[in-house]
């Protein structure tokens, strides 16, 4: 029969596998047969084009993984035969499956649980697919009671179900010994690694946490088990040491440590108050932001926090976007003596978004062509009604400020306007430090969207083509827009190369329509305007945790909150180092003088501790020369710098917004 292999054309003899084909490539774990993922023992059809996939590439990589989450379902139910089985699926680093057990798992149960997926590691236990019909499956896992969900119920809502059951057949995986014993078995639709001995040793148990089934409270809580999975043991100490650096670089520690921001009981989960430190980092962010987008040509405007629950059923919110809002504020409602209800009373949302108020500023007189473009830009507090399972610090809160722009263009000025915005994004995430970047077009969910194909078709090749032409690398994300529009999303890689989701750019034709918006057109028609939603740091909030993590703390001296601190060798000079700083401050610079009782070692320390970018210590030669000495946060000096020079080098620091 002939083959496609790897584009080239081969005679193979009927019952040919993939592990025959394959047999000296030791990196190939799974091939790829006529696009989709197959297990290396199945027989290949004939006129079927196959591609090795290796351990290296990501398909090959999301099947190591899977194969190490099947592992150590087999080793919980080894160590605890009680256990049931919920979900097992691959995810970004490595993996997770969810258990029904009476106790949950404490780190001594992880280790043990490591101790016997090595041992079914090395046994080099095979994974055998076999079909069955539902029937079958369904006798055979009786005593998996969440499998047999899966297997007769709607699988919505059971977040890494689709590695088990989907369309097409039902398989069961066999772990089987060397000596054809069946060691353990799980509803799955594969494929996996030929042999647990491809696993080796590099994975590891990570931590444990709970999770509903299905994501419902309404559901039994299970026991999620966590970990990570590489091809080598060197890829898994360099992740280790990753994760150990994200850690060293957490905001939610660092907010602590430079008492940037906190997040009060009495407050509630998710809602930041920002102390001075972080206010003033906070003030310079949103400053430079302000006067770049006056630059650009952007109009300020602000909003209530509040409103009727009809501005929100007019845009579709409370359609689509329910579940992510507060819960309504009953008002209005007027009572006479007798209890009876005279005026009948409404519903007030808290705003999950600024948009629709911003249609309002739009339509609240006639507009021409002349005009447009309309930008109109808000630092607007929104809030989000997140479940306190997925509330992270400040990247996911339920209270945040957006900087939030919406632009109102003709279709002709549609993609120049797009282009435009872009490069405004981009240059501006530039200006905060951030310089690694890809571009994400998410398109369109078609069972929860508004607006006609057609219109959903012009803005998706719309936003396609901008992307496009910016020279950046295009990724798609099937499904992913809103519901109103599809949109492109700058993805930036920070300085321990992590992707963060920075500014959204969205082609919206559907509100407009909604609200009804119009402008005048050269011939005097009336014409609905194009509206782009744009929000370019994502919230404030979010941007200043990325910041505070890509820095590590350290910011650049522009955005650091102490941006000079002085320390006198000993009190006689604190008047000398008052005096320079009163310079400072008199040109904007925000400078302390240290002039406690600590030891200079100690104020030292403190400034290193602080990531203060400039510390000016003085001591006799300094004043008798008119000079300082410059400490930075590396620990090097620069010694005897006369005082005018001093002042200018970090003025120009600040100006030009440099890193020390």
């Amino acid at each position: 029969m002939t083959v496609t292999i790897d584009g080239v054309e081969r005679e193979l003899e009927p019952g040919t596998t993939g592990t025959d084909l394959f047999a000296d490539r030791r990196d190939v774990v799974v091939m790829r047969v006529d696009g989709a993922l197959w297990d290396l023992a199945r027989e290949l059809p004939a006129a079927a084009a196959v591609e090795a996939v290796t351990v290296s590439e990501p398909d090959g990589l999301m099947v190591l993984r899977h194969s190490t989450a099947h592992v150590l379902a087999q080793a919980v139910q080894q160590v605890n035969p009680d256990a049931k089985l919920g979900v097992g699926p691959p995810i970004e680093n490595g993996f997770y499956y969810d258990f029904d057990v009476a106790q949950p798992f404490t780190p001594e149960d992880l280790k043990a649980l490591e101790k016997a997926m090595q041992r079914i590691v090395k046994e080099g236990q095979s994974f055998v697919r076999r079909e069955v019909t539902r029937e079958q499956a369904l006798a055979e896992l009786a005593h998996e009671p969440f499998k047999c969900e899966l297997l007769t119920h709607d699988t919505e809502g059971a977040e890494g179900a689709s590695v088990e059951i989907g369309e097409g057949d039902i398989t069961i995986y066999d772990n089987v010994r060397r000596g054809g014993e069946v060691a353990w078995k799980d509803l799955c639709r594969g494929p996996h690694v030929p042999s647990t001995r491809v696993l080796q040793n590099g994975w590891s148990l990570m931590r444990s946490a709970a999770a509903y089934w299905k994501g419902s409270e309404k559901n039994p809580q299970l026991q999620r088990v966590y970990g990570t999975a590489w091809p080598s043991k060197e890829e898994l100490t360099a992740y280790k040491e990753r994760l150990a650096e994200a850690e060293r670089r957490d905001h939610r520690r660092l907010g602590v440590e430079m008492d940037l921001f906190s997040f009060p009981d009495e407050i509630g989960s998710g809602l930041a108050v920002f102390h001075p430190k972080g206010g003033v980092v906070r003030m310079e962010m949103e400053a430079y932001s302000r006067r770049r987008h006056v630059e650009e040509g952007y109009e300020f405007v602000y909003t209530p926090h509040a409103t009727k629950a009809q501005l929100f059923q007019t845009s579709g919110h409370l359609d689509w976007y329910a579940d992510g809002m507060y819960p309504p504020m009953h008002m209005d409602e007027e009572r006479d003596v007798a209890g009876n209800v005279t005026k009948q009373g409404q519903d007030y949302y808290l705003k999950p978004m600024n948009c629709p108020m911003h249609n309002l500023i739009f339509r609240s007189r006639g507009r021409s062509y002349r005009e447009l473009p309309l930008r109109l830009f808000e630092f607007g507090t929104v809030y989000r009604n997140e479940k306190s399972g997925v509330v992270h610090g400040l990247t996911r809160a339920r209270g945040f400020t957006q900087d939030d722009a919406h632009i109102y263009c003709t279709r002709e000025q549609m993609k120049d306007e797009l282009t435009t915005t872009l490069n405004f994004v981009l240059g501006l995430l530039k200006d905060y430090g951030l310089e690694d970047f890809y571009l994400e077009l998410s398109t369109r969910n078609p069972e929860k969207s508004v607006g006609s194909d057609e219109i959903w078709e012009e803005a998706t090749a719309t936003l396609r083509e901008v992307g496009l032409e910016s020279g950046l690398e295009l990724v798609p994300d099937p499904g992913g827009a809103a519901f109103y529009g599809p949109k492109i999303s700058v993805q930036a890689r920070d300085a321990i190369g992590r992707t963060w989701q920075m500014s959204t750019i969205q082609l919206d034709f559907n509100l407009p329509e909604r609200f009804e918006l119009e402008y005048t057109a050269p011939d005097n028609s009336r014409q609905r305007p194009v509206m782009i939603h744009r929000a370019l740091f994502g919230s404030i909030e979010r941007f200043f945790a990325i910041l505070t993590e890509h820095y590590a703390g350290q910011f650049p001296v522009w955005l650091a909150p102490v941006q000079v601190r002085a320390i006198p060798v000993a009190e006689a000079f604190d008047g000398y180092l008052q005096d320079i700083a009163a310079r400072l401050r008199a040109k904007g610079v925000r400078v302390e003088v240290d002039t406690s009782d600590e030891r200079f070692p100690k104020k030292i320390r403190t400034a290193s501790k602080e990531k203060i970018p400039f510390v000016l210590i003085a001591g006799g030669d300094d004043a008798d020369a008119g000079a300082v000495s410059f400490r930075f946060r590396d620990g090097s000096q620069d010694n005897q710098v006369p005082v005018d020079e001093a002042i200018d080098r970090i003025v120009a620091a600040i100006e030009t917004r440099a890193q020390v």
